[in-house]
């Protein structure tokens, strides 16, 4: 069985980017920053996007100072990680993640339904166990068996 990545819920809808993905992550990965809504919370308000529209390719350490320095609320989010001088590519179907240098692809729908996929085992079991340790709700590690994603995309119809 070949373990493709991790999904999880977060019931909350509080979970910060830097709860999962910090003390993981590559912090050298450069990251494609697809479709999505990632607010800023200020004074308890939704203020402006953590990612600005034309930004697509941040390096790691903009990455990071991004979700580290703002509390945010997460709509929805498409991120892919790629080694620092791997080839972006878009990633759209597990087929193009499996043949790329991408390393992860951390997908957010509804504020709450998170999925990473890894071609690193020993990441996806870190992943595991962090969000164990954060008390998500129903965890599953993804395989070729259980795998419903039908794109690695949050907005499938925009690339169609």
């Amino acid at each position: 069985m070949i373990k493709r990545g991790i999904t999880f819920k977060t019931d909350d809808r509080k979970a910060a980017l830097a709860d999962i993905l910090v003390g993981i992550i590559v912090p050298d990965w450069n990251w494609s920053i697809g479709p999505g809504e990632v607010y800023k919370l200020e004074v308890g308000e939704i203020n402006k996007d953590v990612f600005r529209e034309n930004e697509t390719i941040l390096d790691g350490h903009t990455f990071l100072e991004r979700i580290t320095t703002n509390k945010h609320y997460i709509i929805f989010a498409d991120f892919k990680a790629f080694p620092h001088n791997g080839d972006i590519q878009k990633i759209i179907y597990y087929d193009d993640f499996v043949t790329s240098s991408c390393d992860l692809a951390l997908l957010v729908i509804d504020s709450v339904y998170i999925s990473i996929f890894l071609k690193s085992e020993v990441l996806i079991n870190m992943f595991f166990e962090r969000a164990e340790a954060f008390g998500f709700k129903d965890i599953k590690i993804l395989t070729d068996e259980n795998d419903t994603h039908p794109s690695l995309t949050v907005y499938f119809f925009t690339f169609v």
